[in-house]
């Protein structure tokens, strides 16, 4: 049998951080996924409850608010109880094994300073990022040893 699930979205508000009786860290949270179709010109969305523990739910508290792009990967798992007016209540949640933070904490996205196609760097100016070409100021072909190759 398999139950994996993983999931990204944006979460519809902070998560709850509570702790069980015996000190184990439990936190809740929703996350909004759109649907690849979209409905009267709008993309629809499921809003999925998830469940995270122990340090994962602390890390998430401390890092994660509302709006909040995160990658969820964990396991359905579904549940009841029995309401205050007597009905039986069904529940489905998706219980986390792992939380990806998918945004700076500061919740803004990269930005290349109004550069075009370079992000600024400050300390990093020896490396070249792998959307550039390395060999543009090369004149002429690249002399390579035999010695230089690793086989």
């Amino acid at each position: 049998m398999i139950n994996r699930v993983v999931l990204v979205g944006r979460l519809t508000k902070d998560p709850e951080l509570k702790y069980t009786p015996s000190g184990v860290a439990m936190a809740r949270f929703t996350l909004a996924v759109n649907r690849t179709f979209k409905s009267e010109g709008q993309p629809d969305a499921d809003f999925i409850n998830i469940i995270v523990w122990r340090k994962q739910a602390e890390n998430t508290a401390n890092f994660l608010k509302k709006g909040s792009l995160a990658g969820v990967e964990g396991r359905i798992q579904t549940g009841s109880y029995e309401g205050q007016d007597g009905k039986r209540i069904y529940t489905t949640d998706v219980v986390a094994d792992s939380v990806q933070f998918l945004e700076p904490k500061n919740g803004q996205a990269y930005q290349n300073n109004g550069t075009t196609g370079q992000s600024q760097t400050n300390n990093q100016s020896n490396y070249t990022r792998a959307d550039e070409d390395p060999f543009a100021n090369s004149s002429g072909p690249i002399d390579v040893q035999d010695d230089d190759l690793p086989f």
